[in-house]
């Protein structure tokens, strides 16, 4: 049974697509620290591990919820390799 089938929420990011996303906000560790609301020791210990996200389920969903929440959209491998990108804009106003 994969990770994925044991836990329910949106497919596990990796430690460099929260590099990249932070890369296109221009955030430090401290600025997606305090938006995901986790210490920033527990971020940059997840950050030094390459690879899928670390740590608990529940600081990998605040980590990207943060993320999403300023703009960032995560590219999973089945659209075309993974990866991170700024969300259109919406045009429904």
């Amino acid at each position: 049974m994969s990770t994925q089938d044991e836990e329910t929420g949106p497919e596990l990011i990796t430690t460099r697509q929260v590099k990249a996303a932070r890369a296109l906000l221009d955030w430090s560790q401290a600025d997606l620290a305090r938006a995901a609301d986790v210490s920033e020791p527990t971020l940059a210990r997840l950050e030094a591990e390459d690879g899928t996200l670390g740590g608990r389920r529940r600081t990998n969903d605040k980590l990207r919820s943060a993320l999403e929440r300023a703009g960032i959209e995560f590219i999973s491998e089945s659209d075309g390799g993974i990866g991170v990108r700024f969300r259109k804009p919406s045009t429904s106003n």
